[in-house]
């Protein structure tokens, strides 16, 4: 059994026990629940952590865990913040954005969800699907290395930044490249460095939550550009840059979160030449290059490999591929952005931790990062195939306008007039959890849609049962319409 899934276990079966004693009275020792259960002390360490965070045990060094006298509730008097109310919205009233950030539409695909409930909302790949150990063992060996712990360079490993531009190719090279905390991160210091507070800033619709948070955490406003199945529509988007005067558009062009699509060959340098006649940037979040499926042929390259003008903000990472705690990224750009993007980067994170630059490294340097590129290629094929077929059996009244060739999730569409939070909290309560389509659109939504991932559950078995636990869902919602 995987680390993660025994301490999570573990956990479970001390929570349910915790009523046999009484709040301040001793759990077992260490020692007797690594007997007892079978597992190792860092698993017994990491659940009793665990309990001791849900504020339910205490633990004291040399003396044990015991059961918290008062589970849930913070140490110390209550005191009165309503004061942060008035601190938090001072001089709000001249704002362009709200200082508030909705970040709902990122954390329902990271929250793990409740035991027994199957996960169709993850943002992830499952465990197994993640090359555990050959991420490891790249540990190992990159923490072997001389200066290993020590100072990077600000703009990371020239020999890391090399093998990302070589994976954007083109004429990008690797002084053109720094190296970023994941695409996150770079998504940040990117809309930071091109775009003031109260700006515009124009988006796919629908389009990545995160992305939006994102931007309005940064004071800008989003303004949403439609999407077909051939990616965004370049006739709408120079319109959006006429009517806004924005100077940045953030895309997706390859398997576009959540739609799936990939920007037409006919659409490429048409996009660029709309974005460079308004004056502006090009984020491209470059997310799931190495999530391909089998079938998928040639990729198109990325935008910033056709670009000499500087046009293209590029972000690709490596933590899709990889884990969720693999946090290495690039961001590359040409002429004097480089330096605003550097000089943010620097003022926000100082430089991505050497040791994790140096795994990385050895990781796509090893002979098992092509063998886990295969592995996962033909793995997430089998798994969309798996979730069509078992929507078209299941759920048939579900329109599932495109089927992608890469990435991890598919996007549907509910039947007019449907409540998609109603069916999200009842195929909760079946025992799915979905993502709801409202978070994606910035402005209001054309029809009700769901989210569904098919990489961050263990199996198509799992796959297969979701699919119909969504059926009795359905059953229980769209028939009451």
């Amino acid at each position: 059994m995987q680390e993660r899934s025994s301490v999570g276990e573990l956990a479970e079966q001390l929570r349910r026990e915790l009523d046999r004693y009484s709040p301040g009275g001793k759990l077992p020792s260490s020692r007797a629940l690594v007997e007892r259960f079978r597992v190792s002390p860092v698993t017994v360490s990491r659940a009793l952590a665990q309990l001791a965070a849900e504020g339910l045990v205490v633990t004291r060094p040399g003396a044990g865990a015991f059961r918290a006298a008062r589970p849930h509730t913070p140490a110390g008097p209550a005191g009165d913040t309503s004061w942060q109310e008035v601190a938090l919205s001072a001089d709000g009233t001249t704002d362009l954005v709200p200082r508030t950030v909705d970040a709902s539409g990122v954390t329902v695909s990271l929250a793990a969800p409740p035991p027994g409930v199957l996960e169709f909302s993850g943002g992830y790949p499952h465990p197994s699907l993640q090359p555990e150990r050959a991420m490891a063992a790249a540990l190992a060996r990159a923490g072997r290395r001389p200066g290993a712990w020590g100072r990077p360079p600000l703009e990371g490993l020239p020999e890391l930044r090399e093998w990302f531009a070589r994976g954007i190719g083109g004429a990008v090279t690797a002084a053109e490249v720094l190296v970023a905390a994941g695409g996150q991160s770079a998504l940040a210091t990117a809309l930071r460095a091109l775009a003031p507070p109260g700006a515009p800033v124009l988006v796919e619709s629908p389009t990545y939550p995160g992305m939006l948070a994102l931007a309005r955490a940064a004071g800008l406003r989003p303004v949403p550009v439609p999407v077909d199945a051939d990616g965004v529509r370049p006739d709408l988007l120079a319109d959006a840059f006429r009517a806004s005067g924005a100077r940045v558009f953030v895309c997706q062009p390859l398997f576009q979160n959540p739609t799936g699509a990939v920007l037409a060959p006919d659409r490429r340098a048409e996009v660029l030449r709309i974005a460079r006649a308004a004056g502006a940037f090009v984020v491209e979040d470059d997310f799931v290059r190495r999530l391909v499926h089998a079938d998928a042929g040639p990729l198109p390259r990325p935008l910033a490999a056709d670009d000499p003008d500087g046009v293209v903000v590029h972000v690709g990472s490596l933590t899709k591929a990889t884990s969720p705690s693999f946090r290495v990224s690039a961001l590359a750009a040409r002429g004097p952005v480089l330096e605003r993007l550097r000089a943010i980067q620097v003022v926000d994170s100082f430089f991505v931790p050497r040791p994790l630059q140096e795994a990385a490294l050895e990781l796509v340097g090893s002979p098992a990062w092509p063998r886990h590129l295969r592995s996962l290629s033909a793995e997430l094929k089998t798994r969309r195939d798996a979730m069509t077929g078992a929507l078209a059996r299941h759920l048939p009244e579900l329109a599932l306008p495109h089927i992608p060739a890469g990435g991890y999730h598919l996007w549907v569409r509910l039947p007019d007039g449907a409540d998609e939070r109603a069916l999200t909290a009842a195929a909760l309560r079946a025992g799915v959890a979905l993502t709801p389509g409202r978070p994606y659109f910035s402005a209001e939504p054309p029809a009700g849609h769901l989210r569904l991932s098919f990489a961050a559950v263990a199996s198509t078995g799992e796959i297969t049962e979701g699919v119909q636990r969504l059926r009795t869902a359905c059953d229980g919602t769209l028939q009451r319409r």
